[in-house]
């Protein structure tokens, strides 16, 4: 049975204002520039995966967090409390069953899940996003 999971990717989707502006001169706008997939990105990433976990998984059809998700969601919040410049975008994935309408609704309730779980734990509703990709990106093999 294909697991259901939801992802929180902090890396792939962070946060403009979390980036440094490269190449060291300054522009004439007042919006500074950013270059996203830079190796300190990459670096990040790779960190968010393999230290605190970029990702928490659901039953099928559920929403609710198990405590092994609240575990690294605890981990995720602490790292975000640590870091208030970033941001971040919590994705609602599902696999193929089920109607496009019913897993757009689940990762929905899934993400809004998260975003709570976070927010209750201290990090700023603001610096959170949700999306729901539902079965049209699913990320479970």
């Amino acid at each position: 049975m294909k697991n259901k999971y939801l992802s929180l990717l902090f890396a792939s989707f962070l946060i403009v204002s979390g980036c440094e502006t490269i190449g060291g001169s300054s522009s004439s706008s007042d919006s500074p520039s950013y270059e996203y997939g830079d190796s300190k990105q990459a670096n990040l990433q790779g960190y968010l995966q393999n230290e605190i976990g970029d990702r928490i998984y659901f039953e099928t059809d559920k929403h609710n967090i198990s405590s092994a998700s609240a575990f690294t969601l605890e981990s995720q919040a602490n790292w975000l409390k640590s870091t208030p410049g970033f941001q971040i975008i919590v994705e609602g994935h599902c696999d193929e069953r089920g109607t496009r309408e019913y897993n757009l609704a689940l990762g929905e309730r899934r993400a809004n899940s998260v975003k709570e779980f976070l927010v209750s734990l201290g990090v700023e509703s603001g610096r959170i996003t949700t999306i729901s990709y539902g079965k049209e990106r699913p990320a479970a093999d």
